[in-house]
């Protein structure tokens, strides 16, 4: 058994991660994951949310988007929409699209397939605030 996993993380954009770590969380559809060197193969569904990893005693944040996550012979590929390292999201930008949601939200019915979609923004907009707020790791 293996003291290190993989992980790799890959969006339709660009290679995000491709490090060495010693374990990692992530937001499964039906529960946060958490996977450690030696974990059985496991292929799931990710939802909007925070994926943490520690290297070296270091605690690291990723802020994901819909995606798949895959456990093979200790590698972890993850397969996202967006994703964004805590350093990297602009704070700044990230209040402005929950501000954005929320007023549209105000004046959407409830019926209304525009709803959805910005329930979905408010969501990840969150998540981006919530992970940029722990820079520094």
């Amino acid at each position: 058994m293996a003291d290190k996993l993989k992980l790799e993380m890959v969006t339709p954009y660009k290679r995000l991660l491709s490090e060495e770590v010693d374990e990692l969380t992530a937001p499964g559809f039906v529960g946060e994951l958490g996977i450690l060197p030696g974990h059985t193969p496991l292929l799931t569904t990710l939802k909007v949310g925070e994926l943490s990893y520690k290297k070296d005693n270091e605690q690291f944040h990723v802020a994901v988007n819909w995606g798949y996550l895959e456990v093979e012979d200790d590698t972890v590929t993850v397969l996202v929409d967006t994703a964004e390292k805590s350093d990297e999201i602009d704070f700044a930008r990230a209040k402005a699209a929950l501000d954005r949601a929320e007023d549209a939200l105000k004046s959407l019915p409830l019926e209304d397939k525009k709803h959805i979609i910005m329930e979905a923004a408010l969501q990840r907009a969150l998540i981006r605030i919530q992970v940029a707020g722990k820079k520094g790791h």
